[in-house]
């Protein structure tokens, strides 16, 4: 059975977009974020540059919360 996380998190600045893709993509397992009625690979930038970054971001990682992804992407992760 497939581990699903989910977690909001919020990209301010060009530069969040740019480092939160570089780190989704050194990983194997899929990313998706969603904004509104938009889901979006999340390794991809040209589909990131397609949500709405004024809004909250739903994150989801077909991972454990555990997996060292979420530590790198901390800063990122609305608490």
């Amino acid at each position: 059975m497939e581990t699903l996380t989910t977690v909001k998190i919020r990209l301010v600045t060009i530069a969040d977009l740019y480092s939160f893709v570089a780190v989704a993509g050194k990983h194997d397992f899929d990313i998706e974020l969603k904004s509104g009625r938009y889901t979006v690979d999340g390794k991809s930038i040209m589909g990131m540059f397609c949500l709405d970054l004024r809004e909250e971001l739903e994150l989801t990682a077909h991972t454990s919360q555990d997996d060292p992804f979420f530590t790198e992407i901390a800063s990122y992760i609305v608490k």
